[in-house]
């Protein structure tokens, strides 16, 4: 298995450790729950270099970017990312993606661990106009600092102004005396920032992070976490809503599926069509009526036990105490109030299809 430059940092605090997309990752430290509130009402800090980098760039990037990604690369600004996909021949996604554009036609493509090689084999042979590609997935750490107090610990360390950066906007500057690259963006809807780095740097960055957020109780998070942080918001996991076989329509991606002039991605008909027709199935939310946890792969049902479809993602909320999920069901059950029902152990047990997202924080 494969290691971060922060693996034996988390071993000696005690860390529960485990394979994760081919890593040795921390999946808790003190407990989920705690660990989750601590990000939702103070700070913490996530280990993601285990995430992927592939830098796209030359004369004809932006329009190779424009050909494989789902969203229009050409409305992005430099300094500016964006969230999008890359979708397949038969409208499902190969990847959800982030896209930086760093500077003039460079760009990096922020991809999910477990989808490296893929992704990357995927854009080799999806280069006809011959962009330049640089898989720095191995030669890049990241570290994920997210919660409310995020902004006033790493301000800290930086003479970037953090507080005037919009939302999914990144800059290239120093912090602890160290060249990183800060994205406002985040994977728990409770604000921060990532950092990108080289992986010899990282002690030096995690131990002052650290020594900057003390007062502020900073907490180190793992990926049980950073999952159900992910879930309350109802952002997409790919491997559970998104895979090779959903389409950005039925998971409710329309708004990143453009089909703008020069946007010839592959399934772009077919997505279109999906667009104006509709899909047989979409990604709803629900929250549980009774006391239960709703699992992956646990079937969806009406009150009267007729099957309408699966369980991607559930839990109990660490805020509400309450099961949620989201689950791909037949079109028609996905209104907002539809009384459905959740198959746990033959049981049928009652839920309701809800707005997302389950958790609103002040």
């Amino acid at each position: 298995m494969k290691t971060t430059a922060f693996t034996e940092i988390h071993t000696s605090l005690g860390a529960k450790m485990s394979e994760f997309a081919g890593y040795w990752m921390p999946i808790e430290y003190s407990g989920i729950i705690e660990e989750h509130l601590a990000v939702c009402r103070g700070v913490g800090v996530f280990d993601v270099s285990h995430m992927g980098e592939i830098w796209v760039e030359g004369p004809h990037a932006l329009d190779f970017l424009q050909q494989v990604t789902s969203n229009d690369v050409s409305a992005l600004a430099e300094g500016r990312a964006q969230y999008s996909c890359i979708p397949n021949e038969s409208g499902g996604i190969v990847d959800d993606i982030v896209v930086y554009n760093y500077c003039g036609s460079v760009y990096v493509l922020v991809v999910n661990a477990a989808n490296i090689e893929k992704d990357w084999a995927w854009l080799k042979s999806h280069n006809p106009m011959g962009a330049t590609l640089a898989n720095e997935s191995d030669r890049t750490a990241q570290l994920a600092v997210q919660g409310p107090m995020a902004t006033r610990v790493l301000q800290r360390l930086t003479k970037e102004n953090l507080s005037a950066m919009p939302t999914y906007s990144f800059v290239a500057g120093d912090l602890a005396d160290r060249e990183v690259i800060i994205s406002h963006t985040g994977y728990t809807g409770a604000g921060g920032f990532e950092l990108y780095f080289y992986p010899a740097d990282g002690p030096h960055i995690w131990n002052a992070i650290f020594e900057a957020g003390d007062p502020e109780g900073i907490r180190p998070v793992g990926l049980g976490a950073r999952d159900t942080l992910r879930l309350e918001m109802g952002y997409c996991l790919y491997g559970n809503e998104l895979d090779d076989t959903t389409s950005p329509i039925e998971a409710g991606l329309g708004w990143i599926t453009k089909f703008t002039d020069g946007k010839n991605f592959p399934s772009r008909a077919l997505l279109e069509r999906q667009v104006q027709e509709g899909t047989e199935r979409k990604l709803c939310a629900f929250e549980m009526e009774e006391k239960a946890i709703p699992r992956h792969g646990y079937e969806l049902v009406t009150r009267d036990g007729d099957w309408i479809g699966t369980v991607t993602s559930g839990s109990v909320s660490p805020l509400t105490r309450k099961g949620i999920g989201l689950g791909y069901v037949r079109s028609e059950y996905a209104a907002l109030g539809t009384e459905i029902a959740v198959l746990i152990r033959e049981r049928l047990l009652k839920a309701r299809v809800v707005k997302l997202p389950f958790r609103h924080l002040p």
